[in-house]
């Protein structure tokens, strides 16, 4: 096959500390500005059950006074995160529902990426995205894609496809619609929910970790964490991560390869502090099973093959190649007044050839293929400025914020197909059959040289303010943020056969704006217990008209429809015991559904998604930390213009859903940690109709920990194994709206690895 270029980047500990010693020089040569001690460490309880501990220290996430939010008692979340443009809150403060996951909880279960963590997360389930191996989200049962996805709170600016470990110190999922908190997200999602991910930072204690692991498949691991602290107050903090994955994995034949590498540099002062990072990744698949579709014809959802079978194309694969920046700022005009500034940019090139079986027969599992092949490349930049402070108006408390955001997306893209006689690869889910890549008959663009196809430009104005009330026992949050969707679709140079049948280059342009509001109130009855409200809306660019639908002609074809507002109104309690916490959510959130009516295309249509969420974290006795809950979803289609569809459930949406973990340190073995976990899922449909039922399915994880000590050094020995019972199940069904393709869970799958702390 032509391969993409792939160059290698093996980053080792030796360069790593030859970059630590060049910015340590630098910043002996400059002199430092008097500034606040770093936070100092603290031994994390929930490492060890002996007096031997290791240590967790802690240091700001970002260019913020506040720094990262306090770890919980067990170390898996924290106390609270960040929540949009209102910045860091403890969670018993604000009226919404969010958790945070820690570095500590990514590290003990070798979490490899954002969906290895989110396993964890009650409220959420991973796909993937349409036709690829993007990692995807459902959150509240709506779609989030990693394209969605916030660094630090800008949009944009890490990998689209997949994003390691190694790029972050913590999770953060806010539950719920947010297009006041955080503005409209680039691709639309964000109705059900996001997620920010934060940066690494250099902790008080110097640090140098080399870690070496092993996986099923022969698959081998290396990676490097180290940071330092310079100037006589340590203001100046650099922290290097560097990994290399290569090998098999437990499916047959499939292949992964990815390195990556980032630096995080902050420097703070009594009134200013800044922060910046620079990262490059490069990811790739070869080989890897891809998504089933079922075909129109298809009467039953067949079952689900051997988890180890690949029914992939030898010649597929998909590569990735990111590099992104971003620098933050922040200044204390006066005590109780600070001013913020950010940006950040990305580049990135992704290649690749797939060919996913579109299943015609349930029964047997027989299918076709087609091959399809991509080239993409994204150039993005973003920005926010602001301005928060606090005063008080009599016995009223404020915490006001104004800011002002800016995302610019260009995307060249281009494809081709295998259309037309040899094309089509006769081929089954059980007994796959291998051939020799077909010809590509059908381009759009040139895959050598893709074109521009679209640009999408976000503009928004946001103020808010949260009164604060009988000594802070009552908050109400106001807020309202105007936000402007301009995006620009360029169509495609056809090439069929050999002959241009389309010029390409027409410009469909949308631009529309929005103002969205949003109202919070929380009401802490005691220093335990929280009650809380909120309306908050979505917001997302409207869809364009058809030019048919059903063989008839649409009359208002090519026209778009105004930015589709979702409503949410949602209820809850917080509680928090000081070693377990916990809360339970109620919501009621409507999403706009467009469709043709009379021969006219409109917004007339809905989906709404009720439901209750209880999540559960903590210590409940000394050496034994819990982290879960579950998630009863009502996930409905409402006046969808069919009878077929009127009522009927949203594809890929379980009734239920939920997982719970235990850790547990063994009494009478020093530094020995076992844990378990449960992830399950009810049973959803792969059709609008509900026609095709998808049982539902439950997994078991299980994991060791053993720390000990090697010549003074400190030594972590850890092991996993997903999906213990090695059953055979479809994951997920659907990740790209109106969708119902299925993804075959993973066999039983082995991680072992070797943490030195130097």
């Amino acid at each position: 096959m032509s391969a993409a270029p792939f160059p290698r980047l093996r980053p080792t500990v030796a360069a790593s500390l030859l970059a630590l010693h060049a910015v340590a020089a630098l910043a002996q040569t400059t002199p430092a500005q008097p500034a606040p001690a770093v936070p100092a460490a603290s031994p994390s309880s929930a490492s060890t059950n002996g007096t031997l501990a290791t240590v967790t220290v802690e240091a700001s996430a970002d260019a913020s006074a506040e720094g990262l939010t306090k770890p919980y008692a067990g170390g898996q979340v924290a106390r609270g995160g960040r929540v949009g443009i209102l910045g860091n809150q403890d969670m018993m403060s604000t009226p919404f529902s969010s958790t945070s996951y820690t570095h500590e909880l990514i590290q003990n279960q070798q979490a490899r990426s954002v969906a290895d963590v989110l396993q964890n997360d009650p409220t959420v389930r991973v796909a993937r995205g349409f036709g690829n191996f993007q990692e995807s989200y459902f959150i509240r049962g709506f779609i989030v894609n990693s394209d969605d996805i916030a660094y630090n709170g800008l949009y944009g600016l890490l990998p689209r496809q997949y994003i390691s470990s190694e790029l972050f110190e913590r999770v953060e999922v806010f539950r719920g619609a947010s297009a006041f908190l955080n503005g409209a997200t680039p691709s639309g999602g964000g109705i059900g929910g996001n997620i920010n991910l934060l940066p690494k930072r250099a902790p008080n204690e110097p640090l140098t970790q080399v870690t070496l692991g092993t996986a099923s498949g022969s698959q081998a691991y290396a990676a490097t964490d180290i940071a330092r602290r310079f100037g006589p107050d340590q203001s100046v903090g650099v922290r290097l991560n560097a990994a290399h994955r290569d090998g098999g994995t437990g499916v047959d034949g499939e292949g992964v390869k990815l390195d990556v590498f980032s630096v995080g540099l902050d420097w703070r002062s009594r009134d200013a502090r800044i922060s910046a990072d620079i990262g490059h990744q490069e990811h790739r698949l070869r080989s890897t099973r891809p998504n089933v579709t079922l075909g129109s014809g298809v009467a039953v959802v067949p079952r689900a093959p051997d988890n180890s079978t690949n029914f992939a194309q030898p010649w597929t694969y998909s590569y990735e190649r990111d590099t992104f920046g971003s620098v933050r700022g922040e200044y204390d005009i006066t005590p109780d007044i600070t001013a913020w500034a950010a940006a950040g940019a990305r580049n990135s090139y992704e290649n690749n050839s797939l060919a996913g079986p579109t299943v015609s027969n349930g029964l047997t599992g027989a299918a076709t293929m087609t091959r399809f092949d991509n080239t993409r490349e994204d150039k993005v930049k973003t920005a926010e400025i602001g301005v928060r402070g606090k005063l008080r108006t009599g016995s009223v408390g404020h915490e006001w914020v104004l800011g002002y955001s800016y995302f610019d997306l260009e995307k060249k893209n281009a494809y081709g197909m295998g259309l037309g006689a040899g094309g089509t690869l006769n081929t089954g889910i059980y007994y796959p059959r291998s051939y020799f890549p077909p010809a590509l008959t059908y381009l759009g663009n040139d895959l050598a040289n893709p074109a521009l196809n679209g640009t999408t430009t976000l503009k928004s104005l946001a103020i808010g303010d949260t009164l604060s009330f009988m000594d802070d026992r009552l908050r109400l949050t106001l807020g309202a943020r105007h936000q402007t969707i301009e995006t620009s679709d360029i169509g495609y140079r056809i090439v069929s056969n050999g002959r241009q049948t389309a010029a390409g280059g027409a410009v469909t342009s949308y631009d529309q704006s929005r103002t969205s509001p949003l109202a919070g109130i929380v009401f802490k009855a005691n220093d335990q217990l929280s009650v809380y409200a909120n309306y908050i809306e979505g917001l997302a660019q409207g869809e364009t008209a058809p030019a048919q639908s059903g063989g008839q002609p649409v009359l208002n074809a090519g026209q778009q429809l105004r930015p589709y507002v979702s409503k949410q109104k949602e209820v809850g309690i917080k509680y928090d015991a000081g070693q377990v916490g916990g809360t339970l959510a109620f919501f009621s959130t409507e999403k706009p559904r467009a469709f043709v009516q009379g021969n006219y295309f409109s917004a007339n249509g809905k989906d709404r998604h009720q439901g209750a969420e209880l999540s559960v974290f903590g210590q409940v006795s000394k050496g034994l930390r819990l982290l879960g809950g579950v998630t009863w979803l009502d996930a409905k289609q409402k006046d969808t213009g069919s009878s077929i569809t009127d009522g009927k459930r949203v594809i890929g949406v379980p009734k239920a859903q939920g997982s719970i973990g235990v850790e547990w340190d063994v009494p009478g073995v020093q530094g020995l940690s076992l844990d378990g976990r449960v992830v399950a899922s009810g049973s959803s449909y792969a059709n609008a109709a509900n026609t095709l039922r998808v049982p539902g399915w439950t997994r078991m994880d299980i994991g060791a920990r053993y720390v000990t000590e090697v010549r003074g050094k400190l030594l972590t020995l850890r092991a996993r194994i997903e999906n213990l019972a090695d059953r055979n199940y479809w994951s997920s069904v659907g990740g790209y709206p109106g969708s119902g393709y299925l993804v075959l869970g993973a066999p039983r799958t082995f991680n072992l690895s070797a943490t030195l702390e130097f």
